[in-house]
């Protein structure tokens, strides 16, 4: 039996899937065969949401009635509205997605009447409704109505938190995003989203969960620690020298590197040409620079390479998304792929339970308390 004494599972075969390849020589990212790039330059989000739930790219009169049935589902249910207002202004953004999950199933539960794709659906509609209700309340006392016209996702997103129509550059490049943020196989959050799905749990519990995977700085969290960082320099000279002392101190620095790709991430140029745009559109002479010679340094010093989270960052901050809500855009998006890998583990389920490399004590007779 194969072991892993590097730690986390590096290199293991945990399964199959047919939802997507990643970092597959010849191969690339791919979503069920078809090419990120060709994604991300040709469809929308709600075309590849529904090729990851469905398992095929809809027709256009399919995609026309799945973008009117999110449109129709992105409100919330009143008991949900109340448990959003009791949560602190100053919880971090995806708590509030976790805890405004769990409370839907409770309210929505699965059942016959409630299939797993019925909540699929349901959640890609209204994860960015469940937010902004929350941000709006906590910082003006709005009671917001979630429900927006916005033919996209990434539309309704920006109208949520901003109140008003974004404008198409902007739009487009979260919608790209959201394409590129939405599957990357057996990421942690995704690998334990099917960990929990293989107990035979409900749909929520198995989301529930993967967004607490999602949330911690070494998966999810990276663009928001890369933000952090860029904001750091005012200067690209700024920025080369404080990323010299990280490097000496031998700091992690976040939004560079991967598990699983060893040359570049193939979605990071896509974002990366976006925060440019965008930066450029703004008169932007700081933050796409300093990005720039942030990632020059790294591939100088590290030869290591940006991935997705990195430009990410400054696309983001480019159309004025807070950086606490970072890792909230990219639940937005992901609960797609995980919602594809809840289906393909039921399909075939097995439950999931490794083996581990026990390097404890060996067997020693127990000392009663009086002896000690």
């Amino acid at each position: 039996m194969a072991t892993d004494k590097t730690g986390g599972l590096a290199g293991i075969i945990a399964g199959s899937t047919s939802i997507a390849t990643v970092g597959k020589e010849g191969k690339g990212l791919t979503y069920r065969g078809y090419s990120i790039y060709d994604l991300a330059e040709h469809s929308t989000f709600e075309e590849v949401a529904y090729l990851l739930i469905y398992g095929q790219l809809p027709t256009a009169s399919q995609l026309r009635e799945y973008k009117e049935m999110l449109r129709k589902q992105r409100g919330l249910p009143p008991p949900l509205r109340t448990v959003l207002e009791q949560i602190p202004g100053s919880t971090h953004p995806m708590d509030v997605l976790r805890t405004a999950c769990s409370m839907l199933g409770t309210l929505e539960p699965e059942n016959k009447e409630r299939d797993q794709i019925a909540i699929a659906n349901r959640l890609t509609a209204c994860f960015s409704s469940m937010l902004l209700y929350w941000h709006h309340f906590v910082n003006s006392g709005e009671r917001i109505d979630t429900k927006t016209d916005d033919d996209s996702s990434a539309g309704h997103f920006l109208h949520l938190l901003h109140r008003k129509k974004p404008e198409e550059p902007y739009r487009r490049a979260v919608d790209v995003s959201l394409i590129l943020y939405a599957e990357h196989e057996f990421n942690a959050s995704t690998f334990t989203a099917r960990t929990i799905t293989s107990t035979l749990p409900d749909f929520y519990s198995a989301v529930t969960g993967a967004i607490g995977a999602l949330r911690g700085p070494l998966h999810g969290g990276a663009n928001e620690a890369a933000m952090e960082l860029i904001e750091t320099y005012s200067t690209p000279d700024d920025a080369e020298k404080g990323i010299l002392e990280l490097i000496g101190a031998k700091n992690l620095i976040m939004g560079f590197g991967h598990r699983v790709y060893k040359i570049s991430d193939p979605r990071s140029d896509v974002i990366k040409a976006w925060a440019k745009k965008l930066g450029d559109a703004q008169g932007d002479k700081r933050l796409y620079a300093v990005s720039e010679r942030i990632e020059q340094v790294m591939r100088r010093e590290k030869n290591m390479f940006p991935n997705l989270d990195f430009y990410s960052a400054s696309a983001y901050h480019f159309c004025d998304i807070p950086t606490p809500m970072f890792t909230p855009l990219f639940v937005v998006s992901r609960i797609t792929g995980w919602a594809a890998h809840i289906i393909e583990q039921r399909a075939d389920n097995r439950l999931i339970r490794p083996n581990a490399d026990y390097v404890g004590p060996e067997p020693r007779p127990f000392v009663p308390m009086a002896n000690r």
